[in-house]
């Protein structure tokens, strides 16, 4: 087959323990799926799913660009949840099944862009879209369900915490119900919501975050892009 340039090269993210790499197809994500206390808009009623291009996941380690066009850059971790079987309309009873392994991921996102968005009800794609935005550590295999924490610190003051048992929607059900939406395929990536506490980043910081038992990160937020430099 003769394409008219090159195709871009698969994104893959490690798999601990071993040389195989897991190719990323699509990325979804849920909307707010913790408790948020202090939130000024009503939780929603159905999870709510968008979703971000592969070309956005890179290797969660060294420096994380900086945004461009935002004033509010800022964090959110989640669990990201690696689809190793396909399937369409799944039972939650067997949901888990899908399921390949599990990873720590940084849903990365522009919340200046995101909050008028609200206002005027459009679409997210300008707030959760642009480079480097789903950094992600090696995928782990590991058993569901997980009895870990995930927790997010900047320059070592903790901002984030919660027990992946405070999900408003379970894993099995999150799984089912996108399945509902559309066929799931082996590669597809799932960010499962973030806890509260998110807030932005200055260039400089150092993000240091992870789930218990399965992954830790490290990045330090590089500097603004030239066109945003004071």
């Amino acid at each position: 087959m003769t394409y008219l340039f090159s195709p871009p090269a698969v994104v893959s993210l490690p798999i601990q323990g071993t040389d195989a790499r897991f190719p990323v197809g699509r990325v979804f994500c849920l909307g707010r799926n913790y408790p948020w206390p202090q939130a000024s808009d009503p939780a929603p009623s159905e999870p709510v799913f968008f979703m971000k291009p592969a070309c956005n996941v890179v290797e969660a380690k060294g420096e994380l660009p900086f945004a461009p066009a935002t004033d509010e850059f800022c964090h959110e971790i989640e669990l990201v949840v690696a689809i190793g079987k396909g399937g369409a309309n799944i039972d939650p009873a067997h949901a888990l099944e899908h399921v390949y392994g599990y990873a720590a991921g940084l849903d990365l996102t522009r919340r200046d862009h995101q909050r008028l968005a609200k206002q005027q009800g459009l679409p997210w794609e300008g707030a959760k879209v642009f480079e480097a935005a789903a950094p992600m550590t090696a995928i782990v295999q590991a058993s569901w369900p997980l009895d870990a924490e995930l927790w997010l610190k900047v320059n070592g003051q903790e901002r984030q915490r919660a027990h992946l048992s405070q999900q408003t929607w379970p894993l099995d059900e999150v799984i089912a119900r996108l399945s509902r939406l559309l066929p799931l395929r082996p590669g597809d990536l799932i960010m499962t919501g973030s806890p509260p506490g998110v807030a932005t980043l200055e260039p400089g910081d150092v993000i240091h975050a992870g789930i218990d038992g399965i992954a830790e990160l490290t990045l330090q937020v590089g500097p603004r892009p030239a066109s945003q430099a004071a």
